[in-house]
């Protein structure tokens, strides 16, 4: 018994002399989460920018796709307007094709959305305009590509 008792003096003893850490130490160690927060958010940042992007890529995408479907059912001439934001004077209207495509920049659809259809014998072509609020896509099908959109002129220069 008194041998325990000895033990645990000595760690009592002990455990008062060990220091915690000091106020610079944690201060370091709270400057270096920081900083590594900081490199964190920016990543983060062009990560979901990127990710944005590719959705509207595939946004159009999907339009041409659903331009070929409504071509392959429907009797289409050269320069025929297939409109994905709802009916629009001199267009055909293919919104219920692919339901509500909606900008991944800002709440709500993009302000232009449509495919062309260029017909050269029993050869088409689609070239899709996708007009949202920071970036464009236009272009025939196969240059449909992220390094393709351009940005978008909001016309609020005042």
């Amino acid at each position: 018994m008194l041998e325990k008792m000895k033990m645990i003096w000595q760690d009592a003893k002990q455990l008062k002399d060990e220091r915690g850490l000091t106020l610079v130490e944690l201060l370091v160690v709270v400057v270096i989460l920081g900083i590594i927060a900081a490199i964190a958010v920016v990543a983060i940042g062009g990560i979901i920018e990127n990710s944005k992007k590719d959705a509207m890529v595939a946004d159009a995408k999907q339009m041409v796709s659903s331009a070929k479907i409504y071509t392959a059912s429907n009797d289409v001439i050269d320069g025929t307007v297939l409109n994905f934001n709802g009916e629009a004077e001199g267009t055909t209207d293919l919104s219920s094709y692919v339901g509500s495509l909606k900008d991944p920049f800002k709440e709500g659809t993009y302000n232009t959305a449509t495919v062309t259809v260029g017909k050269n014998g029993n050869k088409y072509t689609y070239t899709a305009n996708l007009v949202g609020e920071k970036f464009t896509l236009s272009g025939l099908e196969s240059a449909l590509k992220k390094d393709s959109l351009s940005a978008t002129d909001s016309g609020d220069d005042e």
